[in-house]
């Protein structure tokens, strides 16, 4: 698989058109608690949904500038010149401040004036509209627009040379300014039909880019993309090559119906487990996966927005305190003991299965992370009231998870094992039942760094319970991204066996996520993302999915298939032995430019040198003739690389002689990290090059730890190594070994000269280093 972060769109990338305003590109946003939604099913048109609960909630109905959610390869141009454009739309709405009331719909336009200085307009639109006052025709000129309530007496003339956004504010009926809750929640709508948009600044380019479909599965999160189309949504996930199933997380905290309560706003099914917006906006996102020819697999776990959660429904330690994520605001646990809990969850995943059916899609559900929460300090949150009482006489106290457990305690992580496994059959089993006669294929993603976490073994127990075994589910989905993302993924294999063996998923029915990338600054970590995917697909897994199209978006994550191909690699190593008599060069690019001074400017190329060999002085007899021409058969000419043993560097010693635990310097320990990568260092100080050693040779890597060698590793199938236990804090890792370079044939031909062929000789067998296909 290649791969590659675009950072912004170049003039030889793929372009296309767009009418300004165009409905998919709109988006919507609001503050909690209220919830909204836009979508654009129609030609030319858009709908917001939205459901208010306070009387101060207001929904903004939003046209950037400057595209900040399309990947670079897709994103409109930037262009704050809004003069000689005209936008024509056709306004109804129901529900929310009509266009004629004080506080009514109005168009907000910020930026800066002809001076430079930042200014924002409040244009109201019923200054503009023509018919009555939810359902008008609005006409709006930016060369000729004024803010203002009442014109022209208030008209403030708006210069629209330089503006970053605009966005038509939607209220309650009952807004005034004024703060409090609303006697009961309040649904509205506003509709934009029939837009329209002329002159000389209607038009801007977009990327229009159609990468080659890739073998890769995309996910995506409700919550990190609650505030865009649905249309926008898949268009990105088409055009990237992205094809099949997309795993659809519904998220945490917008999807609820909310009900007051005398604690608050609290989620409620008594009305429908899903609120107006979300139901809306994924019927839309339904339809276009049909549309598109995609699937969606359903993802819900048992996470939920802590303000959104009645107070017995949450997990808790043995202090009564609730388990709290690290996100801030922080969400929660439901407790699978909760019974009013879990059938509160059963609601959400039949109105979502419901959705796809609706629409036409195959009904794929997968139980996101289910877990009992392990708080700070190892403390299990399994002391909830319904927990405590499920467990009656099995309840022990475990203060800490990570240190040995007792008989009794590990009795107690089976039994919260059991109750786990019950709640996901029950919840797999609503689903089911949703679906009916059109059947529901069910997944289970399961998060490997913390529920096969070394430091607390038994937790598995709990958290990854028998009852979970084949055929409870039909396909196992697993995660590993902190392993990933911390120089950890050799932990990966080896964690992956552990789960078959538990469960009885073998990897042919097995799902793979790789990601992700939490900020826009670690965007450097899409290097081991996209590695650990290639490595999975290696493994034989059945499907690897990217987390997630938000991240993907925003660095720009480019994946195609192909490199692998161009790449291809046997394992299999040149069966001609050559001694010292091959030729060796190691050669570099570098880019030179004189000037007629005679100064230069150089540029290379490339990091790492490339290595040329010629094995043709070695091939003596006849023997090799045929070793080496059925060799060069079965690699297809140029087509397929091998191992190859350069005479002269292939030891971490630097003599090229036996190596010893003590030759290369790979790290340093910080109590967490078990993986190192071999490198062989070149030169000293600044001048230092190191190369990645990819093929070691077998039984040939010593390590030492701290200065002690140990037997306690191994090598994982990308050259490095997996220590048994992480290295203390500053505890210097080194190693040695005997390794090999990865080549292929430099031709497609292999000549013999009949003159020498008695002696066995050739000419010239060029061979050339490939850059390691993992």
């Amino acid at each position: 698989m290649g791969w590659a972060l675009v950072a912004a769109a170049e003039p030889h990338h793929r372009k296309g058109w767009i009418k300004r305003f165009d409905p998919r590109f709109w988006t919507v946003d609001f503050a909690r608690p209220m919830m909204a939604s836009v979508t654009s099913a129609a030609p030319g048109a858009l709908r917001v949904e939205a459901v208010f609960y306070r009387k101060q909630d207001l929904a903004g109905l939003i046209w950037e500038t400057a595209d900040r959610w399309d990947h670079p390869l897709l994103a409109y141009e930037t262009r704050r010149d809004f003069r000689h454009t005209q936008l024509l739309f056709r306004w109804r709405s129901g529900g929310v401040k009509p266009l004629d009331a004080l506080h009514g719909p109005t168009l907000t336009i910020e930026g800066r004036d002809a001076g430079g200085n930042p200014r924002a307009w409040y244009v109201r639109l019923w200054n503009y509209a023509e018919g009555s006052a939810e359902d008008a025709v609005v006409t709006l000129d930016f060369d000729a627009l004024d803010g203002g309530f009442l014109l022209p007496g208030e008209a403030d003339p708006v210069w629209a040379g330089d503006v970053d956004r605009m966005f038509v504010s939607l209220v309650p009926p009952t807004y005034d300014g004024g703060e409090g809750d609303l006697d009961a929640p309040v649904e509205g709508w506003a509709e934009m039909s029939d837009i329209v948009c002329t002159g000389s600044g209607s038009v801007l380019a977009i990327g229009d880019a159609v990468l080659p479909e890739t073998a890769l599965g995309m996910t995506n999160g409700y919550d990190d993309c609650y505030h865009l189309t649905p249309a926008r949504v898949v268009r990105q996930i088409v055009q990237l090559g992205y094809r099949g199933d997309v795993v659809h997380y519904v998220g945490m905290s917008h999807y609820m119906r909310l009900a007051p309560s005398a604690a608050g706003l609290l989620a409620d099914a008594s009305a429908g487990a899903l609120n107006g917006p979300c139901a809306a906006w994924h019927r839309d996102l339904a339809a276009a996966c049909a549309a598109a020819g995609l699937g969606l697999i359903w993802s819900l776990s048992y996470e939920l927005f802590d303000a959104y959660c009645p107070e017995d429904w949450k997990q808790r330690d043995a202090d009564g305190a609730p388990a709290l994520t690290g996100w801030e605001p922080p969400s929660t646990l439901l407790s699978p003991a909760n019974a009013a809990a879990m059938a509160w969850l059963q609601a959400v995943a039949r109105a979502f299965v419901a959705i796809g059916r609706d629409a036409g899609l195959a009904c794929r559900f997968q139980v996101g992370e289910p877990w009992w929460w392990i708080a700070d300090g190892g403390r299990i949150c399994a002391y909830d009231a319904a927990a405590s009482a499920a467990l009656g006489g099995a309840g022990v106290a475990i203060a800490d998870v990570r240190g040995p457990l007792d008989a009794a305690q590990r009795a107690m992580l089976d039994a919260l094992g059991a109750l786990l496994a019950d709640s996901t059959a029950a919840l797999v089993a609503a689903a089911r039942e949703e679906a009916g006669a059109a059947g529901l294929v069910s997944h289970l993603l399961v998060y490997l760094p913390t529920v096969l976490d070394p430091a607390a073994a038994e937790v598995r127990r709990a958290n990854v319970p028998l009852g979970w075994a084949a055929p409870a589910f039909d396909v196992l989905q697993l995660e590993d991204y902190d392993w990933v993302t911390g120089g950890r993924s050799g932990e990966t294999a080896g964690a992956r066996a552990a789960m078959a063996l538990r469960l009885g998923y073998p990897i042919a029915e097995q799902h793979y996520f790789s990601g992700f990338v939490l900020l826009p600054e670690q965007r450097g970590r899409w290097a081991a993302i996209a590695e650990a995917a290639d490595a999975a697909r290696r493994a034989g897994v059945a499907r690897t999915f990217i987390w997630a199209l938000p991240q993907v978006a925003r660095d720009g994550f480019t994946a195609f298939d192909g490199e692998d191909r161009v790449q291809a690699f046997d394992a299999v190593d040149f069966p001609i032995a050559i001694g010292r008599e091959a030729v060796a060069l190691t050669e570099f690019s570098t880019q030179i430019v004189s000037s007629p001074s005679g100064h230069e400017q150089r540029a290379s190329e490339w990091a790492e040198a490339r290595m040329r060999y010629d094995a043709g002085p070695g091939i003596r007899s006849e023997a090799d003739v045929r070793a080496l021409t059925a060799f060069f058969r079965a690699r297809r000419g140029a087509a397929r690389a091998f191992r190859f043993r350069d005479p002269f560097d292939s030891s971490s010693a630097a003599d090229n002689g036996l190596p010893t635990a003590e030759d290369q310097w790979l790290g340093t320990g910080d109590g967490v990290r078990r993986q190192f990568a071999l490198v062989k260092r070149y030169g000293e100080g600044d001048a230092e090059a190191v190369r990645p050693i990819r093929l070691p040779v077998a039984g040939s890597v010593r390590v030492s730890v701290g200065g002690i060698e140990t037997a306690a590793f191994l090598v994982t199938g990308e050259g490095e190594v997996l220590l048994d236990a992480a290295p203390a804090e500053g505890a210097v890792v080194r190693a040695g070994f005997r390794f090999d370079v990865p080549v292929r044939f430099a031709d497609d031909r292999l000549e013999v000269s009949r003159a020498t062929f008695l002696a066995g000789e050739l000419a010239s067998v060029p061979l050339v280093e490939v850059r390691a296909p993992w």
